[in-house]
């Protein structure tokens, strides 16, 4: 798939969205979950941040800075079968689909055909199919979505000042943190109509871990992190 073709597919001035109800099915794992709801103890029930429930004033400005360095898609471990015992553990821990459907619904939100991301001060470098092309971003501020289930999600918003014209004209990341922290993996929305149309895409959330990190760290953190 292009990404042009993908673009149109997929995906904080400081504002409140609410989920469309066609949208309700996402609050699942990635409001979020997926790598947050493996905590222990006392720590599973607790309303968190990175569960998707803090107060409009906690949430903070960042800086791309947060997001720096060289980073991998996860999709092709999803692929590969190297992410199947997290899918089993899921399925095991969660009881509320099978092994397969977890890795049919994680095949929806990770896919991307973006292998690589490189972040350096405001320059985004796009890793796909053997070839690379970059651009430059500026931040645009937040948006706080929220979900029919109650819980919320952060989205940090950039848009391209200018550069090679296969790269998206929006971008939006998502990471569990709402306040400056460096993210150490993040889920991340590409676009081109804008930016309130790409926060409305809840399906498809490429995400991405430190390149440098070998399959089992990932696999460990997905699990226990």
């Amino acid at each position: 798939m292009s990404i042009s073709t993908k673009l149109i597919q997929i995906a904080v001035f400081s504002c409140a969205l609410t989920a469309s109800a066609g949208a309700q099915t996402h609050q699942h794992d990635h409001a979020h979950g997926h790598s947050h709801d493996h905590a222990h103890g006392s720590e599973t029930n607790k309303k968190t941040a990175a569960k998707g429930f803090f107060a409009d004033t906690d949430v903070k400005d960042r800086s791309l800075s947060d997001w720096a360095g060289d980073w991998q898609s996860i999709y092709p471990l999803l692929q590969n079968g190297t992410l199947d015992k997290v899918m089993a553990h899921k399925a095991e821990q969660k009881k509320d689909k099978t092994a397969e459907q977890y890795k049919q619904y994680y095949d929806a939100g990770y896919k991307t055909d973006i292998d690589r991301l490189v972040i350096k001060d405001d320059t985004f470098t796009f890793y796909q199919n053997g070839k690379n092309y970059s651009a430059q971003y500026k931040y645009d501020g937040y948006k706080i979505l929220t979900y029919k289930a109650g819980n919320r999600g952060v989205r940090y918003l950039f848009t391209k000042q200018q550069g090679e014209a296969q790269a998206p004209g929006f971008i939006q990341f998502s990471d569990h943190i709402i306040a400056p922290k460096k993210a150490d993996h993040f889920h991340i929305y590409f676009g081109n109509d804008g930016h309130q149309k790409l926060s409305e895409e809840l399906h498809n959330w490429p995400t991405y871990f430190p390149s440098a990190w070998k399959p089992k760290t990932i696999v460990h953190d997905l699990m226990y992190h």
